[in-house]
């Protein structure tokens, strides 16, 4: 590997940690004149030290009093902490909190544990720890506890003598510590989470099939290796980017920067096998400190957004956070925007949320968000926080961008069917008998992303498929008007692999069978459009039986002319692959074959 230099190497770390891991909130001339003396409010940093995880971390924060707050007149409260790699001086989170401050709240921005100059290990968001940390914050903000050097709060508004009126926003890593802290502290009021997770063992090591709730299931699927050691290299370069680290910040187990079990959790994805005993251990680890294990706790009314181009943190995390909340009473809404981990984060689209950029009042989802914040942090019954699940539609250039539904999921089942022929047809009696096969290779032969090339600003290849290395079905082209599909399809179907079921029984789950499955829109003229680059691997439970694999929720609009096409592969270059060359063969007959479920809201399927 050629050297780098240290300047390099910080300037190259500085802008991975800056793109696709937090918030894009670009400060404009305005929000950047408000550093001046004219500002609405007073900025005072601060250090408040709390007790987290068996250690003394200091916490690094910037506290916001507007212009005419006081003990006499006091205000709600919003918190904000950054995205992975990123801290309290970060463009997302600074300018998060100056959006509030200007609008009235008391806004209260802090560096995460284990980033900027807050101290102790990176620990993933962990409720006992990072939730923790949060908590004693809100103390701070209730009057109860002073910062380091004394400073007391007594401006915020409350619900009791120990209860200030306080709510959060942020994105990605600052999305999940809301709901840790809430799970925590039932004095948080309302609660923003943009662009996070639901289950980080889903999340870094997806598995579309064989799921037992939400994304969750036994089984890890595909080693999601790019974007994990993205933020491993984040996370382990802090030394490098703040090079005098509190000591506290140094992590166990052969890491510099995180806890002892998120090490072991890296070390064993990478090992990319998967024994029972340490698995086991691995997968609980991943999803205590995920939303997934802990949000019968969460009871904070919340507004979910999340991204339509986003494989980091798909849409059916979002909507398993949904389902969950939504099922337990915990009052709840959704929206998904366009932008995500995966694109459109430096430069939103027409319209779309870019706090940085102070339109809030002028996009939708600022809009929202400010109603969500009026309806329960100002105590405002009477506003009208929105429909149960809105989503953003990249085909319309004129009028609302945005539909809405009252309820999720909104679309509708409709059937297409696998023929033996490579048809994907509406009707059983249409299937054609026959039997295809593919096989993998030992390297990647087919290609989703570069999941880094989003993050720094690099160009990607399209996606493809190597002949012989996959299997396709495409559909006749749409007719009548476009056919909209909004939300996850699901697949069907059984497989034979010989090679693979004689490895079934294997305690080690990296010997099942892995395959790929996505969907492409093809253009009359014949080009290919992988939707938002979206896959989805699948570690195939029992080779032996039929198994469904849930894709990526989507919002996509196939034009009249335009042509479904469904593609299983034997690889991705994304992600972690077969154990072994692997033969696969997919038979269909009009009584058993292969069956892809799209939930539409408008059109028919072709």
């Amino acid at each position: 590997m050629p050297s780098v230099s240290r300047p390099v190497l910080r300037i190259s770390l500085a802008l991975l940690a800056g793109t696709a891991l937090t918030t894009p909130l670009v400060l404009s001339a305005p929000a950047a004149a408000a550093r001046g003396a004219a500002a609405p409010y007073a900025v005072t940093a601060l250090k408040v030290s709390v007790r987290a995880g068996g250690r003394t971390c200091t916490v690094d924060a910037d506290l916001y009093r507007p212009r005419g707050v006081d003990a006499a007149h006091p205000a709600p409260a919003v918190m904000t902490t950054n995205g992975f790699g990123g801290s309290k001086a970060d463009g997302s989170t600074d300018a998060i909190a100056r959006a509030f401050a200007t609008r009235g709240y008391v806004a209260l921005a802090y560096s995460g544990l284990g980033f900027g100059k807050t101290g102790c290990p990176i620990s993933l968001d962990d409720p006992k720890i990072d939730g923790k940390a949060a908590s004693r914050l809100i103390d701070l903000l209730a009057g109860t506890r002073a910062a380091d050097d004394g400073t007391r709060v007594d401006f915020v508004a409350k619900d009791g003598p120990r209860d200030p009126r306080v709510g959060m926003i942020g994105g990605s890593y600052g999305g999940a510590i809301q709901m840790a802290t809430a799970a925590v502290d039932h004095r948080v009021d309302a609660l923003v989470p943009l662009i996070t997770w639901n289950d980080l063992s889903y999340a870094l090591d997806p598995n579309n099939a064989g799921r037992t709730h939400g994304v969750s299931g036994p089984v890890p699927g595909a080693y999601k290796y790019q974007w994990t050691n993205g933020f491993f290299l984040i996370g382990e370069a802090q030394g490098l980017l703040h090079p005098q680290l509190d000591p506290s910040r140094i992590g166990g187990a052969g890491c510099l920067h995180f806890v002892a079990p998120a090490c072991r959790t890296k070390r064993l994805l990478d090992s990319r096998s998967y024994p029972p005993g340490r698995t086991r251990e691995v997968l609980r680890y991943a999803r205590s400190v995920s939303p997934v294990s802990y949000l019968k706790s969460v009871k904070a009314p919340t507004l979910l957004v999340q991204g339509e181009a986003d494989t980091l943190f798909n849409l059916n995390e979002a909507a398993a956070t949904y389902r969950t909340l939504a099922g337990q009473g915990t009052p709840v809404k959704m929206i998904w925007q366009s932008w995500g981990h995966s694109g459109g984060m430096k430069n939103p689209a027409r319209g779309e949320l870019n706090l940085g950029r102070g339109n809030l009042e002028t996009s939708y989802v600022g809009q929202r968000i400010l109603s969500w914040f009026d309806r329960y942090l100002r105590h405002r019954p009477a506003t009208r926080t929105g429909p149960a699940f809105a989503y953003y539609r990249d085909w319309v250039t004129d009028g609302p961008t945005y539909a809405t539904a009252s309820a999720f999921p909104a679309g509708d089942g409709h059937r297409l069917y696998l023929s033996g022929d490579g048809k994907l047809v509406d009707n059983r009696a249409k299937v054609a008998r026959g039997s295809r096969s593919y096989r993998n290779l030992r390297v990647p032969t087919s290609h989703s992303e570069n999941s880094l090339a989003g993050m720094l600003g690099l160009p990607d290849p399209q996606p493809y498929d190597l002949k012989g290395t996959y299997l396709g079905w495409t559909s006749a082209p749409v007719e009548g008007g476009p056919m909209d599909v909004v939300g996850a399809p699901r697949l069907t179907l059984k497989v034979v692999s010989p090679q693979a079921e004689r490895t079934q029984n294997s305690p080690d789950a990296a010997h099942k069978l892995v395959l790929f499955a996505k969907l492409y829109d093809i253009a009359p003229d014949g080009k290919k459009t992988l939707v938002h680059r979206l896959v989805a691997p699948a570690r195939v439970p029992d080779v032996t039986r039929r198994f469904t694999v849930e894709l990526p929720g989507i919002v996509h609009r196939y034009q009249p002319g335009h042509r479904l096409r469904l593609v299983i592969a034997a690889s991705d270059s994304a992600y972690a692959g077969n154990r072994g060359v692997k033969r696969v063969t997919v038979t269909s007959a009009p009584g058993d074959t292969g069956v892809l479920e799209l939930p539409v809201t408008q059109g028919e399927v072709p």
